[in-house]
């Protein structure tokens, strides 16, 4: 839910915005209130919230000080409660990037829509920021790649990181490799983390989701279809697993992908 705060001197207009409006409908709760700009200003560095809806001429503190010392920080969408006399005065906001004002006396039914368009707005910019930080991930993910390429890795770590490239697809486990080189699963997970600082399910998980991301960048197939293809038998857990690497859901990581 999308967390707001209110912030204005007039206690009935702070009570109206609080309880006439049907928050939950939309998705969100008034986190807090504060009745000047100083005391908000406090609130937001707490609070975090997502929106909030300040009124310009407030004592200790109005809202174009309150919005110019926080919004570069804390990054939340902002609406202006202003009067016909303070009409100019809000034009200021602008300047901050805030270009949602409500004159007094307030329309619930106005708010009500331009509560609808920030909340869409906070929405592609989530969805943005899922992209770059699943970038950022990829790129890390990427890394896999070299390290069977390392001119002092082992023989025994380079036959496993072949074997798992070979071999993602299917039922890898450690008591299979253990196996397979006659090794104990404790030597042959200590070996791997010392040569390539990941246990080898570590390894293993990195590298399935590093495929099953190029797939997703694809969009010819089904999360279910691509999960099964990487080595997951259970989407449930491949969604899990997903999720702790790249930090979104796969569902989430195609949208942000536009």
């Amino acid at each position: 839910m999308y967390k707001v705060l209110i912030v204005e001197d007039e206690s009935i207009i702070r009570k109206g915005l609080s309880y006439k409006v049907n928050w939950l409908e939309n998705n969100c709760f008034v986190v807090g209130n504060a009745a000047d700009g100083k005391d908000g200003l406090i609130k937001i560095k707490e609070l975090k919230p997502d929106i909030v809806i300040t009124d310009i001429r407030m004592p200790f503190k109005d809202g174009i000080q309150m919005l110019e010392e926080s919004l570069h920080i804390y990054d939340y969408e902002a609406i202006i409660i202003s009067g016909y006399s303070e009409f100019d005065y809000a034009r200021q906001a602008i300047s901050l990037g805030v270009n949602e004002y409500l004159l007094k006396p307030i329309d619930f039914s106005k708010l009500n829509q331009v509560i609808c368009k920030l909340i869409l707005k906070i929405e592609v910019k989530d969805k943005a920021n899922v992209h770059e930080e699943s970038l950022g991930v990829y790129s890390e993910l990427l890394n896999v790649d070299f390290y069977e390429r390392d001119i002092n890795r082992s023989k025994l770590v380079f036959d496993i990181l072949t074997y798992i490239q070979s071999n993602f697809s299917r039922k890898i486990t450690l008591n299979d490799l253990s196996e397979q080189y006659s090794l104990s699963t404790v030597y042959l997970n200590n070996k791997f983390k010392e040569e390539t600082n990941y246990t080898i399910n570590d390894f293993l998980n990195r590298y399935r989701i590093l495929k099953a991301i190029e797939m997703l960048k694809r969009d010819d197939m089904l999360i279910y279809e691509i999960a099964e293809l990487v080595g997951f038998q259970n989407y449930k857990y491949f969604s899990q697993v997903f999720k702790k690497y790249v930090g979104a859901s796969p569902t989430l990581f195609i949208g942000s992908l536009g």
